[in-house]
């Protein structure tokens, strides 16, 4: 048996600036032939565990390409193209099964389902290819994904923790078919509900209660994959929202009666997916309040982790302006600062117009550089071995990276985007979080993988960016319309 396993992976905002090149993918991870292989073998990712039930079937492997990129505006032909023509020519060249780490909610620049594109072309190739995928909680779920597979499944967990096993569950799936032991057979479908990702941590309602459910169903015999997604309402195309999916074994019944329970549950929970709003001021008050820390503040409208510029200012000057003090910042994007501390070297003082590099147009806004003065502190290359419960494993490339410290403030700049979900975004420039008095993070749910555990307060702060959790400040164009909240279908 021959297995083809690949990773083709981008979460696309389509409101964002950040081009998504070939660049944008080598700067988090692209890997061809072996050195995707070597890459996450062994990891607690999708790819390694398929991997390790290729191995456990015989099978020789094949890994085409591996590709992640931080989320950010939509992809660029030729980037796509680079990556799906590896793995159809993988195809064309002969395999038994193709297992796929996907994310499912990629837009390039020629067609908005870059997923189910792909799964497409492999069909069009190998008709009768049996195909695994695993999916991304924040998929926008479309037909093709579904028509072109032979089993899906998405994460139950954000953050998501639970990759490898996900993976594990379907490709196990997807071998017991070729065995002749199972039949999978999927019912899918969506409601017309943009929900917002920061309304979708799955130790919270109402995702907690839908992951539960799904759980309720594979506990019934002859399921043998739940999924809910929350979608990414960031993402301009169609079938932007919440969806559901079942695989029975056989079933399709089952698969559609599991499938209706949840879509329902979900539409009946509409108004807690949206977030509601404090004014900024207000917010950093609350947190300057607090006197036991860590304290973690969310910068969420500049999550780079779902395709925000990470360089907006706005919550890091109100934190200045308010004097918080012991305050860690990880992370703000910002090349050309860190090239300027590298140059005055660490323990040199030195004034900086720091971050405000990037304009928003989607937005309507410019960017606004903050004046900071601050000791260099500390100059590493920003490279790191993710230690905690998500992406383990996985060397993490920020780029040249600096420490700059206010007094008050230490501020982590970096070269290359990066969502802070670890705690090594400190720990590798020699800062202990666990002894800060307040954490801020451009960060949304990601963070708790890493700093749940030491945090004693989260407050969100909301500030600007092209993450913002106010759909209302987006120009949709493509999105089916009615949609709950920007049309308030039904509401109660």
């Amino acid at each position: 048996m021959r297995a083809l396993i690949a990773m083709m992976k981008h979460e696309t905002n389509t409101f964002s600036p950040i081009v998504t090149d070939l660049t944008r993918f080598e700067a988090w991870g692209l890997h061809f032939g072996d050195a995707a292989r070597r890459a996450y073998a062994g990891t607690a990712m999708p790819m390694g565990a398929y991997m390790e039930l290729a191995e456990a079937a015989g099978a020789d492997i094949v890994t085409p390409v591996a590709a992640e990129a931080m989320p950010s505006g939509p992809v660029a032909v030729d980037a796509y193209e680079r990556l799906a023509e590896a793995i159809c020519d993988a195809v064309l060249d002969g395999c038994d099964v193709a297992l796929l780490d996907l994310h499912g909610a990629m837009v390039a620049e020629h067609t908005m389902d870059g997923e189910g594109s792909l799964l497409e072309r492999m069909r069009a190739i190998d008709p009768d290819l049996p195909i695994a995928v695993t999916l991304d909680l924040h998929c926008n779920l479309t037909e093709k994904m579904v028509t072109n597979c032979t089993a899906l499944i998405g994460y139950k967990t954000y953050p998501h923790t639970d990759m490898y096993a996900v993976g594990k569950q379907i490709g196990q799936v997807v071998f017991d078919s070729i065995a002749g032991r199972v039949t999978p057979t999927m019912a899918w479908g969506n409601v017309p509900l943009l929900s917002q990702t920061l309304c979708q941590g799955t130790d919270d309602e109402p995702m907690k209660g839908l992951i539960a459910a799904c759980r309720d169903s594979e506990a019934q015999a002859g399921v043998l994959a739940a999924t809910v997604f929350g979608g990414f309402a960031l993402a301009d195309m169609p079938e932007s929202g919440n969806s559901a999916i079942i695989v029975t074994d056989g079933d399709a019944d089952l698969a559609r009666d599991c499938r209706d329970r949840l879509l329902a549950q979900a539409w009946d929970q509409r108004a807690a997916f949206v977030y509601r709003h404090r004014p900024l001021t207000d917010s950093v008050a609350a947190a300057k309040a607090i006197t036991d820390g860590p304290v973690v503040l969310l910068d969420h409208a500049d999550n780079c982790g779902s395709g925000g510029t990470q360089d907006v200012m706005a919550v890091i000057a109100e934190v200045i302006a308010q004097g918080l003090d012991d305050v860690a910042v990880g992370a703000v994007w910002d090349p050309a600062a860190v090239r300027e501390m590298q140059a005055a070297g660490i323990g040199a003082v030195v004034t900086l117009k720091l971050g405000g590099k990037t304009d928003m147009p989607s937005i309507d806004t410019a960017g606004q550089p903050l004046e900071v003065t601050g000791k260099v502190k500390t100059l590493t290359d920003g490279e790191w071995i993710v230690r905690g419960p998500m992406y383990t494993g996985v060397r993490v490339m920020m780029g040249p990276t600096a420490v700059l410290d206010t007094g008050k403030v230490e501020i982590v700049v970096v070269s290359n985007h990066h969502e802070p979900w670890d705690t090594g975004i400190f720990t590798s420039v020699g800062i202990q979080p666990e002894h800060k008095r307040y954490l801020l993070l451009k960060s949304r749910i990601h963070y708790r993988a890493g700093f749940a555990p030491i945090a004693r307060h989260t407050l969100t702060l909301d500030g600007v960016g092209v993450t913002t959790s106010n759909n209302q400040l987006l120009d949709y164009a493509n999105v089916r319309r009615p949609v709950y909240p920007i049309d308030l279908i039904n509401e109660r």
